[in-house]
């Protein structure tokens, strides 16, 4: 009787904590999506134009991603096995570490089973009870949860506030033992990027550690070299964070650094410790991905370039990045314009609260090297139409 109490009570938290949700248009649903090719998907019984996608180099159908993802799988499996310190670390591993450490311009790699991983595991194998960690404030999630973990003092500075950074420093600095800076290099809601090099200067002249999550530079910013990468310059940026399930096309984490920081990792990372080593598969497309970008810059610089070309048909601030996003304030108007869209062709989900601020509830529209300029120009006439229009009315 105790357990049937027990699950009535379970089922009745859960529903009204929907209905809650429901009331506020904030219940999330899974809907299947099925890719046809690198842009286009088919999503309740329609074929769309995927606007929403991170996979901003269209590696997705890239043929040579798949034979490699093919060739791995018939040469290694479909797993490997096991945790990478016991037996999963199959010979793909050691290779792709190699190209990242040399596209980043580090030591050494160690590469996660995802990005979320990888942050809520390296911040904590770093960071104790006596240190400080100093987050900008729209960070990633996972960025907070491995902040929380560290069981350290957390500060939180506003949004890429060179000042507000400084002032926290020379407050807390002195009374910790280690500091950490962590900040996103493009930002995944809005698109725009941090000032990594100031931030880079601000950490050394107050000896704290600066890491980047470079989950949406890599591929697409700095010759694909990423956030840490500006104007052919390297910048110092000691811990270089990202993912490759983004434009890298597949999936996975990894942390770039010295090789004392890495070996460190391998060595403390719970979430790399006791976790189940990524596919043959994955592995192999992620080289395959690195080949691609180093091989030819002109497909890294599209996805921007379409961005840009996007923000000057609909006179917005200028994208730094192929994230777009289309404040709309609004969680119903959000929805809405969502469903507008898709009646038209277009896939732009709306991104509402959590995932942003109260009041900030946006369309996130991002491109993909293999969106064509016609495409671009479409949904911006409709955007313009039948969205800007309607709300200056």
């Amino acid at each position: 009787m105790d357990i049937i109490y027990a699950t009535t009570s379970l089922n009745t938290f859960a529903q009204r904590k929907l209905s809650e949700l429901e009331k506020k248009n904030l219940r999330r649903h899974v809907t299947v999506t099925k890719p046809l090719n690198a842009v286009e998907v088919i999503r309740d019984n329609k074929r769309l134009i995927n606007f929403s996608s991170n996979d901003y180099l269209g590696f997705n159908h890239h043929p040579a991603l798949k034979k490699a993802a093919i060739e791995a799988t018939e040469r290694y499996g479909v797993g490997s096995g096991a945790s990478r310190l016991v037996t999963g670390t199959h010979p793909l591993f050691n290779e792709l570490e190699g190209r990242l450490a040399k596209i980043k311009g580090t030591d050494d790699a160690v590469v996660f089973g995802s990005g979320f991983l990888t942050n809520s595991g390296l911040i904590p194998a770093l960071m104790g009870p006596e240190d400080l960690i100093l987050v900008d404030e729209l960070a990633h999630a996972c960025i907070y949860l491995g902040a929380r973990l560290t069981g350290g003092t957390q500060q939180i500075f506003r949004h890429n506030d060179l000042s507000h950074l400084r002032e926290l420093l020379k407050t807390h600095r002195r009374k910790y033992r280690h500091t950490i800076i962590v900040t996103d290099g493009v930002f995944s809601m809005d698109g725009d990027l941090a000032p990594i090099a100031k931030i880079a200067d601000i950490a050394d002249s107050f000896d704290s550690w600066l890491m980047t999550d470079d989950a949406h530079g890599i591929g697409v910013i700095g010759e694909g070299r990423g956030s840490s990468f500006q104007n052919g310059r390297h910048l110092n940026v000691p811990l270089q964070m990202g993912t490759l399930s983004k434009a890298i096309g597949g999936y996975g984490g990894y942390l770039c650094s010295s090789k004392p920081v890495i070996d460190l990792i391998r060595t403390r990372c719970r979430t790399f410790i006791y976790s189940t080593g990524l596919p043959p598969a994955s592995v192999a497309t992620a080289i395959a991905a690195l080949d691609l970008i180093e091989s030819n810059p002109l497909l890294a610089a599209r996805p921007l370039e379409l961005a840009k070309r996007f923000t000057r048909r609909l006179n917005l601030p200028v994208a730094q990045s192929p994230i777009v996003p289309l404040i709309l304030g609004d969680t119903n108007k959000t929805l809405r314009a969502g469903n507008l869209l898709e009646e038209m062709g277009f896939l732009v989900i709306p991104i509402r609260p959590p995932t942003v601020p109260e009041g900030t509830a946006r369309l996130r529209i991002t491109f993909s090297a293999a969106h064509q300029e016609t495409q671009v120009d479409k949904l911006a006439e409709i955007i313009r139409g039948r969205l800007l229009e309607d709300s200056a009315q």
